[in-house]
């Protein structure tokens, strides 16, 4: 019986105790009517099992950006908490140095292209020629060779290209997904080196939690599998992304994302799984039954003598209902706290 579903038999049991109650209203005295309407016989019920694991809700998808260059800012086109699109340039760095060699890679890619088809011209006669019996192999093979060199040339120079566009590219850091600026590391003007943090972005639409459990509690959960969860005391659904041994191996980390389209919660809070362990024996009582002092959490209990006050040991309130662990057994009787 699930915790929910306890709280609908209490709620018919008190109710059932009141109207039995009524039935006798013309004999009962007033007080023995009210103490008749409060008053919650302790019973064992199947709850079902969980574990409580703590950790932090992190953003599902964080980059810190930086260039492979060295240069100065030259631009920084956002601030801390601007809203980015995938693709948009957040900052720039010098790259007049690479623009001056691109002219140079330019300049000897046109000369191999130039020497590559000055080869394919001579192949092609000699081709002819040796067909004829107007040239021998050895000119042929020559001329073949000279191809082959042309050919790598040109090849080498488009390479060398193609290597200065990619490395071209780092003078413009641009988002690599949809989110937000979180941080802002430099400004323009200020100079930077190969792997220097420029910004970091965010995606908050979801969140990653990630607990550590021991391997008993790791065994039942499979990926795709939703649990209970509570970011920063709300409640919240989660789903398993993975389960994985730590590289300890006396316990396994547990992945669990949490849709956050609308920024319900915020990134880095607090956060707890509550994983289930499947089914357990507990007590459970109306939390109005509590008497709190201090401290110290007590019940009263109805005996053979009279009425006394027992401490219990009891757990948060969960809703309506606390469980309490250790003071009560089954067939108490019990008094709501106010009388």
């Amino acid at each position: 019986m699930t915790v929910s579903t306890l709280r609908m038999v209490i709620v018919l049991g008190l109710a059932s105790s009141a109207a039995a109650c009524g039935g006798r209203e013309q004999k009962a005295p007033e007080t023995a009517q009210a103490a008749s309407r409060n008053t919650y016989t302790v019973h064992d019920t199947t709850i079902t099992a969980t574990f409580d694991a703590a950790g932090l809700a992190d953003p599902l998808q964080r980059a810190t950006l930086s260039t492979k260059l060295m240069g100065s800012v030259v631009g920084v086109q956002v601030r801390e908490g601007d809203r980015v699109a995938k693709g948009q340039v957040l900052a720039r760095i010098d790259a007049r140095d690479i623009d001056a060699k691109r002219t140079q890679v330019e300049a000897g890619i046109a000369a191999a292209e130039a020497v590559y088809q000055d080869a394919v011209t001579q192949a092609k006669r000699f081709r002819a020629l040796y067909a004829d019996s107007a040239a021998t192999r050895y000119q042929l093979e020559q001329v073949e060779t000279g191809l082959t060199r042309a050919e790598s040339g040109l090849q080498t120079a488009r390479a060398a290209g193609q290597e200065l566009d990619a490395v071209g590219a780092y003078s413009e850091i641009q988002a690599p997904f949809a989110g937000i600026a979180t941080r802002r590391f430099v400004d323009p003007g200020a100079f930077v080196a190969p792997g220097s943090p420029v910004v970091e972005v965010q995606d908050a639409s979801s969140l990653r939690v990630s607990v550590s459990v021991p391997p008993r509690v790791a065994a039942s959960l499979r990926r795709g599998v939703g649990i209970e969860a509570t970011i920063d005391g709300r409640p919240a659904r989660a789903t398993i992304e993975g389960v994985v041994p730590s590289p300890a191996g006396a316990v396994y980390t547990v992945n669990a994302v949490v849709p956050n389209g609308r920024g319900e919660f915020l990134p880095g809070s607090a956060a707890t799984l509550r994983i289930p362990e499947g089914e357990r024996l507990a007590v459970m009582i109306p939390s109005k039954m509590l008497v709190r002092q201090g401290e110290l959490v007590g019940v009263r209990v109805e005996t053979a003598s009279g009425v006394e006050l027992r401490w219990v040991k009891a757990a948060p309130p969960d809703g309506d209902l606390t469980e309490i662990y250790a003071g009560l057994r089954d067939g108490d009787r019990i008094l709501a706290g106010g009388d």
